[in-house]
């Protein structure tokens, strides 16, 4: 489902090239949950921009569901990921000015989906326990419910592949547990692939498989017991 060959990722930082992934290999497959972990710095969020077709690698290249992402402009990109992929962010990035439901709707909206938008989205917040919450806006729920709702969304086109990018980093151990469990569940219900990105070793055990960054390389997994720091 996911394909990286030989990928490296370079900026200018004061003048001078700074890498920040080298040498990157990994083959994902469907169905397959996977966790991306690694202490600050070690460019686990910046793989996940580059495996998620954000961005572009400085060398290398990334397939998604068997197509090349390099060739592709950022319209067909954005195409692409609309219609294969759905994302979870720690900021939530939930819009304001809508309620729930209505952030729910946006990538159905968006993606043109049938006349049974609105029975998805309310199925979906349903599913994550907010059935009762649909007309509330963000500023009206807590995190946890707020990241239930960026879930929620995430799942609304059924997208072959999701990205969450540290779900749990904003919110307390009990409520991100909770959370976690939540996405866990919805994505062998869904049946897709899941590419999470956490600093938190007690979630990387969840997953089928743990890739380990350290500056900017795949490296062996900790011995159990050793949590990544910093």
């Amino acid at each position: 489902m996911i394909v990286a060959e030989s990928l490296e990722q370079t900026y200018l930082s004061g003048g001078r090239p700074l890498t920040v992934l080298r040498d990157i290999n990994l083959a994902i497959a469907p169905r397959e949950f996977v966790a991306i972990t690694g202490p600050s710095g070690s460019g686990k969020t910046t793989l996940l921009g580059l495996l998620a077709g954000l961005d572009r690698p400085t060398k290398g290249v990334v397939r998604l569901d068997g197509e090349e992402l390099g060739p592709l402009s950022e319209d067909a990109r954005a195409r692409l990921r609309a219609e294969k992929v759905g994302f979870v962010f720690q900021a939530f990035q939930l819009l304001p000015t809508l309620t729930a439901l209505e952030n729910v709707l946006v990538p159905l909206e968006l993606a043109g989906n049938g006349v049974r938008k609105e029975e998805r989205a309310n199925e979906l917040l349903t599913r994550v326990g907010l059935g009762d919450r649909t007309h509330h806006y963000p500023a009206q729920l807590s995190g946890g419910e707020q990241q239930r709702v960026a879930i929620a969304r995430a799942f609304a086109n059924r997208p072959k592949i999701l990205f969450a990018d540290e779900p749990t980093g904003s919110l307390d151990a009990e409520t991100g547990r909770t959370v976690i469990d939540l996405l866990v569940e919805l994505n062998r219900h869904a049946g897709t692939t899941l590419v999470l990105v956490t600093h938190d070793p007690a979630l990387a055990t969840l997953a089928n498989r743990v890739i380990r960054l350290a500056a900017g390389t795949i490296v062996p997994p900790l011995p159990t017991g050793e949590g990544d720091r910093g």
